[in-house]
């Protein structure tokens, strides 16, 4: 046998050999979830992400016959969870639930941000959080946007609750102020708690934030939603949009979103499976109960979409986080 001819085959004895592992892996990709899937949820136990993580997660156990386990990872507004997710393996058996601010916003607020939520991950699939509502007190009187405007220009003080400096509450009250020359001051709660009870006791003039947790003060009619954020809701129907009254800022239109996300270097074939799952599973019955009852109307969006909708809002939401002048924590 010749040189040229030992090289030959040689070369097409290793590439030979080659072909079972290839296909090995391109068969464990298209059987993709063939073990146990774990997700990392970036917030407490109990609350929305939570939930949805947890939702989700036994559609996914459901349709695909392997067991879901998901974890809390909470603290640093998403980031000890993004930590932990980054260091996963980009196979596709670790999931990540967060929120936008973890995406996004947190670049901004936190100092040396221990991840690159641009370059660590892949986001899959947002699951739009819901308008929120923004209720005012009982003592102010106010029935609608503009009825609250005019008494915040009366009144010697305003203050009104957010749930957490750099929020999208504490946006809102800054473009509120902005637009109407007023000077209301954002009181920034850890978690809404404790922001709605001071609500309903008339400590504040107003406050911000998730219709579950405003649930029990505005059927009490201690507060009154006056306006919501993006869209109007079908649990509240009758409340208009800021926008619909007049509010111009593009933070009012913005979506506030819950994720699932993957560490990047994940097969774009899983990412397309796991999105057709989490868009499918954002339709089951199951999983509509839970988003009816947070006051969401919009389901799991495709990878497509995602990616769209990422691309447009992420740079608003950074120009109006950075708006605030929070120094980095």
């Amino acid at each position: 046998m010749s040189a040229i001819s030992r090289r030959r085959f040689i070369g097409s004895a290793a590439a030979a050999s080659a072909l079972p592992l290839i296909g090995a892996a391109q068969a464990q990709q298209t059987d993709w979830p063939n073990r146990q899937v774990r997700i990392i949820a970036g917030y407490p136990a109990g609350g929305q992400t939570d939930l949805f993580a947890r939702t989700y997660g036994e559609y996914i156990r459901a349709e695909t016959g392997q067991n879901v386990v998901v974890e809390n990872k909470a603290g640093a507004s998403g980031s000890v969870a993004a930590v932990e997710a980054k260091r996963a393996a980009p196979d596709g058996y670790t999931l990540m639930f967060t929120i936008s601010t973890t995406m996004i916003m947190n670049r901004v607020l936190i100092k040396d941000i221990p991840y690159d939520a641009e370059k660590d991950f892949v986001l899959v699939s947002i699951m739009p959080a819901g308008s929120l509502p923004f209720a005012v007190a009982e003592k102010t009187g106010a029935k609608t946007l503009a009825e609250f405007i005019a008494y915040a220009k009366k009144a010697e003080k305003v203050n009104i609750g957010t749930y957490g400096a750099g929020s999208y509450a504490h946006m809102a009250v800054a473009e509120m102020n902005k637009q109407y020359g007023l000077k209301m001051e954002a009181v920034h709660y850890r978690g809404e708690a404790p922001m709605w009870t001071d609500l309903a006791g008339g400590f504040i003039d107003g406050a911000h934030g998730s219709y579950s947790a405003a649930l029990s003060v505005l059927q009490s009619g201690r507060g009154r939603a006056v306006a919501v954020s993006r869209k109007r809701m079908s649990v509240l129907p009758d409340v208009p949009t800021f926008t619909e009254q007049g509010a111009t800022s593009r933070i009012f239109q913005l979506t506030g979103f819950q994720c699932c996300a993957v560490p990047a270097g994940t097969p774009p074939e899983i990412i397309q499976k796991l999105s057709k799952l989490l868009v499918a599973g954002g339709r089951s019955e199951k999983v509509l109960q839970v988003m009816k009852s947070f006051g969401v109307d919009d389901t799991a969006m495709t990878f497509e979409a995602t990616q769209k909708l990422y691309k447009e809002e992420s740079p608003v939401w950074i120009e109006a986080v950075t708006s605030l002048g929070i120094a980095p924590s």
